[in-house]
């Protein structure tokens, strides 16, 4: 693995698992995979991002203002906490992203660090070439996020087997994964991983 490549960890918090408010069917079940890809990336002391929706009490985003979604993950509330079973290292940068109430902000290209700094700044910062996605939800914000690394030049692989997928429709995550290879984004697994 070369020192320019990175992990972008979408969304893995309560509310998108089992028992949330917008639970992905079977979210929690790609978190042992996705633990498994974060221990690696910490190894070989390649950069790790963690994005959050992060949203106000009152936002477009929620049905009861408009939007289309259930409220989820509320800042300082237990649903927006990262569930309990992700092994996030503590050198893990953490983005927040749909804290204003006038926007979706899907991409975690729209979220930032507690300095304020966006996902694309603090890439080019560090000079990563290469993305590695995975989290929830497939359809969603894992889609809006990957498609914006490639918008931003960013030579991007999917994780295919640490994303699940909300599917509002029963052919959601896949339109989605076919969207993102065109767009061309590449499908691996840990075990295209070396050592992994």
């Amino acid at each position: 693995m070369a020192a320019n490549q990175a992990l972008l960890v979408v969304d893995v918090q309560n509310d998108f698992c089992p028992g949330g408010t917008l639970a992905v069917p079977q979210g929690d079940t790609v978190i042992p995979v996705i633990n498994r890809y974060l221990r690696f990336f910490n190894d070989k002391e390649l950069p790790i991002f963690v994005s959050r929706d992060w949203h106000p009490k009152e936002t477009k985003h929620f049905k009861r203002f408009g939007g289309i979604w259930p409220m989820h993950c509320v800042q300082n509330t237990p649903g927006a906490n990262f569930h309990a079973t992700l092994k996030l290292p503590p050198e893990a940068v953490i983005l927040s992203k749909g804290m204003d109430p006038e926007q979706d902000s899907y991409s975690a290209f729209q979220a930032k660090d507690e300095e304020g700094r966006d996902l694309k700044e603090i890439l080019e910062d560090l000079q990563v070439k290469h993305l590695f996605v995975c989290g929830l939800a497939t359809d969603y914000c894992v889609k809006a996020s990957v498609l914006d690394a490639i918008k931003n030049g960013f030579q991007t692989f999917l994780l295919l087997d640490a994303v699940k997928g909300v599917n509002m429709h029963p052919q959601d995550s896949r339109k989605a994964i076919d969207e993102m290879n065109k767009k061309g984004a590449k499908n691996i697994t840990i075990t295209d991983l070396p050592e992994a």
